[in-house]
């Protein structure tokens, strides 16, 4: 009888968005898991599905890193997002204030019965309607640009935590001491 090499694995999926992928193998690849497969999903997502020995070494370091390694990608997350929230609430609220003011001015014109000034206050309720509604984007833009540089260094000193870890996986993995 032949004398086999046995792996027992453990198994993990994580859905992520399609642009999050390598990221996310990265991540994991570090704490001694490999991805096994990627499957595309719906809504631009993919379901990766790593492994790892069962009898790997620094087990539960390791684990313990990971869970602190993705608990600093979701706070990294977090802050990607709040780059574009706020802004993003605004555009719409004004946004919409812009179109009702428009549509506010083009129900007068067209409720003015042939009067001049009520059909002049239409227009000019709508001119202004028009304008606000093409200073939604420049002002959304700039919300953004002061977001982004304020939650800059928080997003690269994040990076550079997330890096650590993972190097300190990594060198679990190579059995160095940390």
């Amino acid at each position: 009888m032949q004398n086999k090499n046995f792996i027992s694995y453990e198994y993990k999926t994580k859905t992520v968005k399609n642009r999050d992928r390598s990221k996310t193998m990265d991540l994991y690849e570090a704490f001694g898991w490999e991805a096994v497969e990627v499957t595309p999903s719906v809504a631009d997502n993919c379901v990766v599905t790593l492994r790892r020995d069962r009898k790997i070494e620094h087990k539960q370091e390791l684990t313990r890193l990971e869970k602190k390694a993705e608990e600093e990608r979701a706070a990294l997350d977090a802050l990607e997002r709040s780059k574009t929230l706020g802004a993003s609430i605004f555009a719409y609220i004004f946004g919409v204030f812009s179109v009702l003011v428009l549509g506010g001015g083009m129900s007068i014109v067209m409720n003015s019965s042939g009067e001049v000034q009520n059909m002049v206050a239409g227009v000019i309720l709508g001119v202004v309607g028009i304008v606000l509604c093409c200073l939604t984007y420049p002002i959304y833009s700039k919300i953004t640009l002061k977001k982004t540089k304020q939650v800059a260094s928080a997003i690269d000193a994040g990076e550079e935590a997330l890096a650590n870890i993972l190097e300190q996986g990594n060198d679990l993995l190579e059995h160095k001491e940390i």
